[in-house]
Formats: structure tokens, sequence, C-alpha cells
């Protein structure tokens, strides 16, 4: 695949400025998204690129065997699916931040929900003690182990194929988590987008009802970015089954009711615009508003914690 990136995108340094047109792109078509864990592959295409960079602002040497040719693919075939690589990589930046930030302060376990084709427990600096947890669907898990198979973590890995969806199962799982360590972070990197509002807050009852599961990182996205998405890229998405539905008024706060206060809040945009990373066109929405964000198109990464006394 890395002949396929050099033939078909510009130069390393012009990503995440100014997008890549479909003249950048050749792909032998299929359907652009056959389901959900397509988005996987996606997402993993980015991290290839980033990782391509001189200043990368993080190294993941696995995501192009993970995306292959169906991630270039998917890129290729979305509307704007090779467009906004910013914001794909300030994510992950802003993911990497946050988890460093909690294992440093006393994590023993990380339970990554939707673990998709991350890498972390590969490449980040970790302690070979720490826990590392992954959830995803069968497909997902089962392409995993068979790229990173012959590689080795960081530390302890442990990968479950459950579908997230199945409350008695979750719930069995957290259970059994919840016993493992004085202090769990949990991360849902790319999850929430895709469930409704009743669905995230059962969720997040479910993850507050434990004793352990300190710290949880979720990203967001505004009302109004939520339908930006959905009239571009959301509308394949839709036809894959896999709809974007989450963009909560209250933002942060839509948790507080579920036993989880914000912590910290950084914004994709104001992220890429630290690392002259933001596109021009983009320049204006700058500095992000305070306060409620309604239409103003905002995504971003937030770092929840417990609310004292929030067992539910």
């Amino acid at each position: 695949m890395f002949d396929l990136l050099k033939r078909r995108f510009p130069p390393p340094s012009r990503f995440g400025t100014k997008g890549h047109s479909k003249t950048h792109l050749e792909p032998r078509m299929q359907p652009a998204i056959r389901n959900i864990c397509d988005t996987a592959r996606w997402v993993a295409f980015f991290r290839a690129l980033e990782t391509r960079r001189p200043d990368a602002l993080f190294r993941d040497p696995y995501a192009e065997r993970l995306a292959g040719e169906r991630g270039l693919q998917i890129a290729g075939a979305l509307v704007d699916g090779s467009k906004h690589q910013w914001a794909w990589v300030s994510r992950t930046y802003l993911f990497d931040t946050f988890l460093s930030r909690e294992i440093q302060n006393g994590a023993e376990v990380v339970l990554n929900l939707a673990a998709g084709l991350d890498a972390r427990p590969y490449r980040m600096d970790l302690s070979p003690s720490l826990e590392w947890v992954e959830v995803d669907l069968p497909e997902i898990i089962s392409h995993k182990r068979s790229i990173l198979d012959g590689e080795s973590p960081r530390c302890k890995l442990t990968r479950y194929d459950l579908d997230l969806a199945d409350t008695e199962q979750r719930r069995a799982l957290f259970t059994e988590l919840d016993s493992r360590g004085k202090k769990v972070v949990v991360a849902s990197e790319g999850l929430l987008i895709y469930l409704s509002d009743a669905e995230v807050g059962a969720l997040a009852a479910d993850l507050s009802a434990t004793t352990n599961f300190r710290s949880w990182i979720v990203d967001l996205a505004s009302p109004g970015q939520l339908k930006l998405m959905q009239r571009t890229t959301g509308k394949q998405l839709s036809e894959a089954g896999a709809p974007f539905k989450f963009g909560p008024p209250a933002g942060a706060n839509f948790f507080v009711e579920y036993g989880w206060k914000p912590q910290a809040v950084e914004g994709l945009l104001k992220t890429a615009a630290r690392f002259n990373r933001h596109p021009a066109e983009l320049e204006s929405l700058l500095p992000e508003p305070k306060g409620v964000l309604g239409n103003y198109p905002w995504t971003g990464v937030c770092l929840l914690e417990r609310a004292s006394g929030s067992s539910r």
C-alpha cells in the first residue's frame, strides 16, 4: 500500500492543509462502506498517512497493514472520505494524550471499547504491568489478530469479540473487569456517534455502575457538526447501516446525569491549529466559542471523570 499512497496523494507537506480532491484517487471501487467494520480500515488509513510525515504527531507502523488496500479504497470512494486528515490526526493525538495522562496518574487497566484497528498497545510507551483490554466485533478482532499476532505488545493485552449492543454481555464484562484494577480508564474512540442518545445514556450508566472505572475518554460532535456529517459522508454510512446519530446539544455535560463530569475538553480544530495543521478555509471558525455550541461545527475529545458517589 505504501507505493499506492505515494502515487495517489500529494507530498506529506501538503497533508492536512488543503485536503485531497478526487483527481488524486483512482481506487477500484466496491461499495464505499460495506458495514461499520469498514470504518476502522478508513481510520487506519489516516494513521498510515500521518506516520509517513517527517513531523508526525504520532507514529503507527502497523496502520498501513491494518488499513490495507480496502482502507485506501474507502477513503477514495466516500464523499469527503480523504479530505479531513487534520481531524482524524487531531483525534488520535488527543486520545493518546489523555490516555497517557490517565496512565501516568495511576490507571492500571485501559478498557478500549470499539477498539477498531487501533495499535496503541504496540506503539505507545507503556509499562509491561499495564493491562490493556480491547473490545470489538468479531470481524475486527479476527482481522487485527491476523495482522498483529506476530508482533509483541508493550503491555498485557486481552481482546474480547463482543457486540456492545448486547447489554447483558457488556454488563457481565464490565463486572469482570471492575475487579482487575483499582483504577480503570475507558476509551471509546469513534463509537458514540453511531449510537442514539438513549443508547449512549445506557452505556454511560453501565460504566458508572462499576466501582473502579474512574475516567472515560470520548469524542463528540456538536449538533451543527452532526448535521454537516449526515449530509456528506453520513449518507453513504447510513446506506451501510451505520448512520451518524449522536451530537448532544449539551455537549460533554450530557454525561453528568449518568455519573460522569467533564474534566477536560479539547476541540479538534483548535488542536490542529496548535500544530499549523488546520485548513485555511476554517481559520474563521477560530477561536472556538465557549458554552452551548448549537450549530457551530465542532468536534472534540473529552476526558470525563466519575462523579463522587456516582455508582448507580
